[in-house]
């Protein structure tokens, strides 16, 4: 949590980071971080590209999400930047005219990096919680691990890790089977 006696970040603190840092403010303290490394957009990239066919354009699946790389979530006083986003479009039917989402996701995965796993597994899993994400995916290159959790009552349960090469329907795109050794090796 934010040191209450500390001035709370503001969108125009946000602003002024410096290319090619990504910011976020979360509990009222501005966080940056890096571009991601290689591995981590290798992930988020294969992973995008396995989800958008089927779920974004209905090309091999069910279709009726939104499917997005990095957008830029205002949830209350919070701004987040996950890897991965999904909206169903029954309740998000087009995007919003800003550059900015107010509307939590319905799905969110975090591609987790040795220097944000700990926010992303703390804070950002708590804020999301907070807003009723349903479902959280994290995903860690480094032990090649994925994490599947459901928002239960608002506490989040885990429906599966799976690791390796292993084949996945994870929820809720347990429509489409993924292969994890895609996200591995480019």
């Amino acid at each position: 949590m934010a040191d209450p006696a500390r001035r709370r970040a503001t969108y125009a603190d946000l602003l002024a980071v410096p290319e090619p840092l990504i910011g976020e403010i979360l509990d009222g303290e501005l966080h940056t971080q890096p571009r991601p490394a290689p591995r981590h957009a290798l992930v988020s990239s294969i992973l995008g590209g396995e989800l958008s066919g089927p779920f974004h354009r209905g090309r091999g699946g069910p279709g009726g999400w939104i499917i997005l790389y990095e957008p830029e979530l205002h949830l209350l006083d919070d701004v987040l930047v996950p890897d991965l986003a999904g909206w169903r479009r029954e309740r998000m039917s087009g995007l919003p005219e800003g550059a900015a989402f107010e509307l939590a996701p319905d799905w969110v995965c975090e591609v987790l990096s040795p220097s944000t796993a700990a926010r992303d597994r703390n804070v950002k899993r708590r804020i999301y919680a907070r807003e009723g994400v349903k479902w959280l995916w994290l995903i860690e290159p480094a032990t090649q691990t994925l994490e599947s959790f459901a928002l239960d009552a608002g506490v989040w349960k885990v429906l599966g890790t799976w690791t390796g090469d292993e084949r996945v329907r994870a929820t809720p795109f347990e429509a489409v089977e993924i292969e994890l050794s895609a996200f591995w090796t480019a």
